[in-house]
């Protein structure tokens, strides 16, 4: 072979070392216990752990025992359901699913937490393969989950949950959160038209269906909401003389009572005060 082929060849070799994906380094699951997943990479980012605990959701004790029962039961090895959280907006969903992980996850050091975008569903079916050959054990999250493009995302979720051929990994829990029980956009019919979305409104129904525990969140009371207003105020020494009118006139304002809504009534409360917040 000639010196001008091989340093051809050299350079070809070359090109292609450069065009190649860079290898996906191995999950390090003991750098945090929370992390959010990159499909685009396959990377598994630490996030810092929640800073909320559990008792100051208050308003919603029946949806934290169902829960916490079920995520003891996942980190024991016993069996658990995926869950569905759904319900209105800001009545604690997602602060729900983050603070029950991390109250038990304090108990459970294998037990950890990836949080997926819901516009990256149909990757679901990859990353439980990944996290089959992990040691750890892995509570799924998904935010807002909604099958806005239509079925095939709901098909990807019920390969993830079903695991095909292989069944799925004994090591993963989905947990969702939605405002819709069904996850079906109310524009549905309009932009499928009526024989299509009936056969994708089907094949969703029956993603949802994949959740064996259902947690519902009605929308809060004013009683509720006032509770919230005082235990965060307790907890963070806040104080105003009338601070439960000022509360009701902040939900007022905002056109709803909800966790989320006393919450960012006391932010308020607390810069207006000059005081700051560990959370």
């Amino acid at each position: 072979m000639g010196k001008d082929v091989e340093a051809a060849l050299s350079r070809i070799v070359q090109v292609l070392e450069r065009l190649a994906p860079a290898p996906v380094k191995a999950p390090d699951f003991d750098a945090a216990r929370l992390f959010r997943h990159d499909p685009s990479t396959g990377a598994f980012i630490p996030a810092p752990d929640y800073g909320l605990p559990l008792d100051l959701l208050v308003g919603i004790e029946r949806q934290k025992l169902l829960l916490v029962a079920n995520l003891e039961r996942f980190a024991g090895s016993l069996p658990a359901n995926h869950v569905l959280l759904w319900g209105v907006r800001g009545t604690g969903k997602s602060s729900l699913a983050k603070a029950a992980f991390t109250k038990v996850a304090a108990r459970a050091p294998a037990l950890k937490l990836v949080e997926v975008d819901r516009d990256h569903v149909t990757a679901l079916p990859a990353l439980f393969e990944i996290l089959r050959l992990q040691a750890e054990r892995f509570v799924i999250l998904c935010d807002d989950l909604s099958f806005e493009d239509g079925a095939a995302a709901a098909k990807a979720l019920k390969s993830a949950l079903e695991g095909g051929v292989s069944g799925p990994p004994r090591n993963a829990l989905f947990v969702a959160t939605s405002n819709r029980r069904h996850l079906m956009p109310r524009d549905h019919m309009e932009a499928r038209g009526a024989i299509a979305a009936a056969e994708d409104a089907e094949e969703e129904i029956s993603a949802s269906d994949r959740f064996g525990l259902w947690i519902g969140f009605p929308p809060m009371d004013q009683d509720a909401y006032l509770a919230a207003v005082g235990a965060y105020s307790d907890r963070f020494g806040l104080s105003a003389s009338d601070l439960d009118r000022r509360a009701l006139q902040w939900a007022q304002l905002r056109g709803a009572r909800s966790g989320r809504v006393a919450w960012q009534f006391i932010r308020d409360l607390a810069g207006e005060l000059g005081k700051t917040l560990p959370i």
